[in-house]
């Protein structure tokens, strides 16, 4: 069962004025872990770093207005899906329609009921719950439960333009079971899922660092996103994969080698913003039909140099 800690939401609170920020962190401080920001720059970071549940957001701040902050969240893809409730002292049905049209979930009115903000609060952060639910379920492949390849091509984008902004490498790893028709051809569908699910779990147990991921791209072919890593790294993982799927001695009879093996691609790049993710991938690809075509059970990789 999870902790009490693990299943806490995450609420910032965001007021210019410290006694606004101090009666709301009262009322909700033992039912959720508590963030506080007193100006909009302030609650964006605090946004990036920590990802929140819910803002608690004031209106009516200098330098940066609740609104302007909402928008920002709502236009960076990376906090998009933080719900906003606004809280201000004036109720006036235009200004409210504008929040929601800017994305906001609900509106809070001073001076505070506490009954009414917390039944608020606690809906919202339920149907945000549910919501991240749904997501991340669609987002996962059904079969092997690592990313699908709907959430490999909204992260791509995000984490090429993260080591673009600060001149990182990004290396790509394209992995496919080898022999895999031959394998459904003699064992089955069924025993064919169940290998795909194998597979699939040595590959994930070789990644470490929390920023990587997996996912399927398709069929029996996996791939692999490595933020702010060199192609000699990548190349390194790679073959611990390969060697990890060989470690599990699943029997195949119609290979060359005996049991079920991957061959692997791999494309490493210092991105740059002019550039197109998908260059990446595709000569990740090309180097994975290299080791296909070398013998199998390998690992081949590239260095992309940069545009001149």
């Amino acid at each position: 069962m999870a902790t009490q800690q693990a299943t806490k939401g995450k609420i910032l609170i965001v007021d210019d004025q410290p006694l606004n920020i101090k009666i709301l962190h009262q009322l909700f401080h033992e039912e959720y872990e508590m963030f506080m920001a007193t100006s909009g720059e302030q609650a964006l970071q605090v946004c990036q770093k920590m990802q929140p549940d819910l803002v608690l957001l004031d209106i009516e701040m200098p330098e940066m207005t609740g609104y302007e902050v909402c928008q920002r969240l709502k236009a960076d893809p990376a906090t998009a899906n933080i719900g906003v409730i606004f809280i201000t002292a004036h109720f006036d049905e235009m200004e409210e329609v504008k929040g929601f049209q800017l994305g906001a979930v609900d509106f809070i009115h001073k001076p505070i009921n506490p009954i009414i903000t917390s039944a608020r609060v606690k809906n919202q952060y339920l149907l945000k719950r549910q919501s991240d639910v749904l997501h991340s379920i669609a987002l996962l492949d059904s079969l092997t439960g690592v990313a699908n390849r709907r959430q490999f091509e909204q992260r791509l984008p995000e984490i090429w333009r993260h080591c673009s902004r600060n001149q990182a490498y990004l290396s790509v790893i394209m992995l496919d079971v080898d022999f895999f028709k031959r394998y459904n051809d003699r064992y089955g569908h069924q025993e064919g899922d169940q290998c795909l699910r194998l597979v699939a779990d040595a590959v994930k147990g070789m990644l470490k660092r929390p920023n990587d991921l997996i996912a399927r791209y398709g069929g029996e072919e996996f791939i692999c996103i490595l933020p702010e890593a060199k192609l000699s790294g990548a190349m390194r993982l790679a073959q611990a994969m390969v060697d990890a799927v060989q470690a599990l001695h699943l029997e195949h009879l119609d290979s060359e080698f005996g049991e079920v093996t991957v061959s692997a691609g791999i494309a490493a790049i210092q991105p740059l913003a002019e550039q197109s993710w998908e260059s990446l991938v595709e000569v990740a690809d090309q180097q994975l039909y290299i080791a296909k075509h070398n013998g199998r059970n390998q690992v081949v990789g590239i260095d992309i140099e940069p545009a001149q």
